[in-house]
């Protein structure tokens, strides 16, 4: 836990004066892959990966934080990793989610709405022998077990 806790001091160093970004996760995976997800309000550049990723390779070399060979990735969070952070939900407002929640019920719907508390989703409801209905729904985030962004290939 120690690597993950001088990685995060690391990127958070990084992109201090970025208001934009924000760090969504980091792994050290098993095999000695250390992931870093990095996103920014309007996405994330390339060249803000890379200088991120040469910061804290630097950094980690330089203190010997990490003693065996590893290997360093940083990105953006990829298309099907689950939203971790209230700051990804509002990104992705009016994009169509799905929402795995506690008591095993899966929800779809286009993300309206994201309070500190819960989001407001537009689901498709069809009832039998009635036309389809754009219900509001609220859901709160702790009965959230895990929420993906839907992509269409339309």
């Amino acid at each position: 836990m120690q690597v993950e806790n001088r990685v995060k001091a690391l990127v958070e160093e990084k992109i201090a004066d970025r208001p934009e970004l924000f760090l969504v996760a980091i792994k050290m995976l098993p095999n000695n892959k250390l992931i870093i997800h990095v996103d920014g309000d309007e996405g994330i550049s390339i060249q803000d990966c890379a200088a991120i990723s040469r910061h804290v390779g630097f950094h980690l070399e330089e203190e010997n934080t990490i003693e065996k060979a590893y290997n360093l990735e940083v990105s953006s969070p990829g298309v099907g990793e689950p939203l971790l952070l209230t700051r990804q939900y509002h990104k992705n407002i009016g994009r169509e989610l799905s929402i795995k929640l506690s008591e095993g019920v899966v929800k779809e719907g286009k993300l309206i709405a994201v309070t500190d508390d819960a989001i407001l989703i537009e689901e498709k409801v069809k009832e039998k022998g009635k036309k389809v209905q754009l219900v509001e729904t609220q859901i709160e985030f702790n009965s959230i077990v895990e929420t993906k962004v839907l992509i269409s290939f339309k």
